[in-house]
């Protein structure tokens, strides 16, 4: 049977469920069960080699979640080794009187060529052990421990929030933001089992000090009452049999408490623990010159010892000029460009006269590693699920995002435009972090504070040491490509409307002619013009109206375009159509919708003037349109500290005027007709807006 099939056959066996349970069923069978010196040696050593093996994989791993099991490891060891030591104070005290191999091979071993047979020195070994397993290494990784559980909760809820972010840029799927969430209860969950086990450690070594002077003063007891030793015969026989029995213990417990010290103070990386240390305490040849300096002039002074220093001061010094070696890069040479004949110049033609970008992205030469993938940068890719998620929620495919260099920006600057016109222009540091306070914080940050470019809320930019400490502190932190990638997601997203014409419009149209063609021939072009479809489409979007279902709009179209041809009716009759989806993004599956209504007075006053202006336009006297974008303004501020989403139920004839009226009073605001509500949803008035004494001039 080869090792394979061996390693396959264990994992059965623990897949079954019998592994653990079998393993505590041992551990209690020991504590009752007298076990000869031969299972003693064989259990003891097995011990040592589980402490060696656990101890090397935490050396070697990566991040502390691959070895996630360790908590459950350490007690389980922990209750083998006070199991052991229980049934080797039984073999000690029963038949410690007929020499020092009653207990078995190692613990002899341990008790006279370890120590050289002297109790003393034994006894002395034994307590420094103990010392620094207690007092250093196990107290040390018990408050690490602690403080680690208590970071990584109060960081909880600023990483959850950058997932979120993450998720709703595009820049991560569902399954992975769905992994990362739970990378991030399993590392909660982690450090407070390991703030428990480090407490077993610590009651480990302790129990092993009381173990050691109960089982000195029980064997002396036993030595010379019952079996008549010499006080000088039963030091000797039970002291050394303790102390080996101790030392066998003791060693597996350092070793254990060594792994927990080393998993809970170290860093997730792409590298082990050694790779760390070397690629990270040998990088500068500056601290290895001086070191071997200081060793050289202590190895010059008379009486020192001047082989050793003088040798080490050699390897320092070599070791050094190895590293600065190695970061000299040769200077390249430069070439001289011969001078080209320049071409004549050809004639201007419709070809040098370049179209604008429907999205372009500018940015100042020091952002340029953000979107160069030879140097690293992950903006394209970021940029590219950006549009994936959009093209998937709005239902048409948004355009290629232009990026090119722009020396005329500041060098920390970038700049997204829109049909050739600039929509927003930020200054940003690619080298540090950008901590955004979601509202909430539990302190403050030294860095460069700023506003977030999306959403304008308060931000900090941090350098990347500073991560770990602004989660904690509660505030959302996103280095610059997430930035970039989530500010132009924002505003591809409010501005979708823009990016779809006649030829977006088409595509949508030919994709639809594969399944219902029939549709496609009756409504462009015999019943509408590409035109006004698209005009129709944009008022969607601009309303933040997914056009996914076009097989609903299509349909709308086609049977309400016998009626009218105006697209703001048509518009309105799509959104009716569509009004199960509109109500459903915006509360979700929830059967009641909580809304605010204007005053009963006011939205009559508002549809006589509409119907008695010409284009659709009412003219309010100044003070009334003062006072409703105040009441606007204030009832969206209301429902959204509430929680709510912000949404006013008016009357269909006015729902298109208050929507435009409210988009810069109060952004934010939806605007519903009563005819929008779905039949199986139930209103909530929880505020009225205006009053009937308002006065309205056509």
């Amino acid at each position: 049977m080869d090792n394979t099939t061996i390693l396959d056959n264990v994992k059965q066996f623990g897949a079954r469920g019998l592994g653990a349970p079998l393993v505590l069923l041992m551990l209690l069978a020991m504590l009752v069960i007298p076990l000869p010196p031969i299972a003693l040696d064989l259990f003891f050593t097995f011990n040592i080699t589980l402490s060696l093996v656990v101890m090397l994989v935490v050396v070697y791993t990566k991040r502390p979640l691959e070895f996630s099991v360790f908590p459950s490891m350490l007690l389980i060891a922990t209750l083998l080794r006070l199991a052991l030591n229980v049934a080797s104070t039984r073999v000690v005290l029963l038949e410690g009187h007929t020499g020092g191999d009653a207990a078995g091979k190692v613990i002899e071993a341990f008790g006279a060529f370890v120590i050289g047979g002297n109790y003393a020195v034994g006894l002395v070994v034994f307590l420094i052990l103990v010392i620094i397993n207690f007092v250093v290494v196990t107290k040390g990784a018990g408050r690490v421990s602690e403080v680690s559980a208590r970071f990584t909760l109060d960081a909880m809820p600023g990483k959850q929030m950058a997932i979120d972010a993450d998720l709703n840029s595009g820049l991560i799927d569902q399954d992975e933001a769905r992994t990362r969430r739970e990378d991030v209860a399993r590392e909660a969950d982690f450090y407070g089992a390991m703030d428990g086990a480090s407490k077993f450690v610590r009651g480990d070594a302790i129990a092993g000090i009381l173990i050691l002077f109960i089982n000195i003063i029980g064997g002396l007891s036993i030595g010379m009452a019952q079996h008549d030793l010499a006080f000088s015969t039963a030091l000797q026989n039970y002291v050394l049999l303790t102390i080996g029995d101790g030392l066998v213990a003791q060693i597996p417990s350092l070793l254990l408490s060594t792994s927990a010290a080393i998993i809970v103070t170290r860093v997730a990386s792409t590298q082990d623990v050694g790779g760390q240390i070397i690629s990270q305490l040998f990088t500068s040849p500056k601290a290895l010159a001086v070191a071997a300096t200081v060793l050289l002039l202590m190895g010059v002074i008379p009486g020192m010892p001047n082989f050793a220093f003088l040798t080490l001061a050699a390897a320092a010094g070599g070791a050094a000029w190895l590293i600065w070696q190695r970061q000299q890069e040769p200077e390249e040479e430069m070439l001289i460009e011969e001078p080209v004949e320049q071409p004549e110049q050809r004639d201007l033609s419709w070809e040098d006269v370049q179209p604008v970008d429907l999205v372009g992205l500018e940015v100042g030469y020091r952002l340029i590693p953000l979107v160069d993938r030879n140097q690293g940068g992950q903006l394209m890719n970021r940029i590219k699920g950006v549009r994936r998620k959009l093209s998937q929620e709005l239902g048409f495919l948004i355009p290629s995002v232009h990026i090119r260099d722009n020396l005329d920006l500041s060098p920390n600057s970038y700049r997204i435009s829109l049909n050739g016109v600039v929509v927003a222009e930020v200054e940003i540091f690619p080298d540090r972090e950008l901590a955004i306070n979601p509202g909430q914080v539990f302190g403050q940050l030294p860095g460069t504070p700023t506003k977030d470019p999306t959403f304008g809320l308060d931000a900090v930019w941090v350098d990347p040491e500073q991560k770990d400490h602004a989660q904690t502190l509660g505030y959302t932190v996103v280095d610059s490509s997430t930035v970039v990638a989530t500010h132009l997601s924002e505003i591809l997203q409010s501005q979708a409307n823009e990016l779809l014409g006649h030829e977006e419009t088409q595509q949508l149209l030919d994709m639809l002619a594969r399944t219902t063609p029939k549709l496609v021939e009756d409504l462009v072009p015999k019943t509408l013009s590409l035109s006004v479809v698209t005009k129709i489409l944009q008022n969607l979007l601009s309303e933040h109206v997914p056009i996914r279902d076009f097989r609903t709009i299509a349909e709308t179209l086609a049977e309400q375009s016998t009626r009218t041809q105006d697209p703001g009716a048509l518009t309105a009759a799509v959104r009716v159509a569509l009004s199960r989806g509109i109500v459903q993004k915006l509360i979700g599956t929830t059967d009641e919708i909580p809304v605010a209504v204007l005053d009963p007075g006011l939205e009559q006053l508002l549809q006589r003037t509409l119907q008695s202006s010409e284009e659709g336009q009412a003219g309010f006297e100044p003070g009334l349109a003062e006072r409703l974008q105040t009441a606007l303004a204030e009832t969206h501020a209301s429902m959204e500290a509430q929680g709510q989403q912000s949404v006013l139920l008016v009357a269909a004839p006015i729902r298109a005027w208050m929507a435009r009226f409210a988009k810069h009073t109060a952004p934010g605001m939806h605007i519903l007709s009563y005819n929008e509500v779905p039949d199986n949803r139930q209103i909530k008035v929880i505020s009225t807006i205006g009053n009937g004494e308002a006065t309205v001039s056509a």
